[in-house]
């Protein structure tokens, strides 16, 4: 009886172990999105963040147009990762046609599709606006990673997560959600898109 008290505890220390060790990594962060979440580490503060904003050299985010935005995510505030300015998320999506990319610099179908999503707004130029949500609390990491890729689209630092909990995205990377003008969403696409053409098929469409 002993022996069988002792196994069965064993054997309970042993799963809660793994638990904490996969919450520890990618997948886990994924799974507790909001739980402690940070929008950025102590560690990127603006001085630290110079250097890295400098290299990656990415656009401004949206400026507002008029218009309140995407009802979902009203009252959701981040950084533009471009210079640090807050960016009212509803209010600079409004009145435009919304291609939001969820990722993480650890993730690696995302830094295979950003350069694809960096040729598609190329090709579609004013029409659409391409946006990137970086979800990982590491700043630094994520404007390195678009200066790896020589990808220049918007992004916002979103550590905690807020955009994708708004909109009712799956705890999967890359995701991307198709915004209409009117603030609507047309689209929720949790997969990896592989080149321009493939997002234009499943994107296009929808407005």
């Amino acid at each position: 009886m002993v022996l069988a008290v002792f196994a069965v505890l064993g054997v309970a220390l042993w799963r809660q172990l793994g638990d904490n060790q996969t919450a520890s990594g990618p997948a886990g962060r994924q799974a507790g999105q909001l739980n402690g979440a940070r929008a950025h580490r102590d560690a990127d503060t603006p001085a630290a963040l110079a250097g890295p904003r400098a290299e990656a050299a990415l656009p401004p985010c949206p400026a507002p147009q008029g218009g309140p935005g995407p009802g979902a995510l009203q009252g959701i505030t981040v950084d533009c990762a471009a210079d640090g300015a807050p960016v009212d998320v509803a209010k600079a999506l409004a009145g435009r046609a919304v291609v939001l990319n969820l990722w993480a610099y650890w993730c690696g179908p995302c830094a295979d599709e950003l350069p694809a999503l960096a040729e598609y707004q190329r090709r579609m130029g004013t029409r659409v606006t391409v946006v990137t949500v970086h979800q990982d609390e590491n700043e630094t990491a994520g404007l390195l990673r678009l200066a790896d890729l020589g990808v220049k689209l918007p992004m916002l630092q979103d550590g905690r997560r807020l955009v994708a909990a708004a909109l009712g995205v799956p705890n999967v990377m890359p995701a991307t959600v198709v915004l209409r003008p009117d603030g609507s969403v047309a689209h929720v696409l949790p997969r990896p898109f592989t080149s321009a053409d493939e997002i234009a098929s499943a994107v296009n469409s929808q407005w």
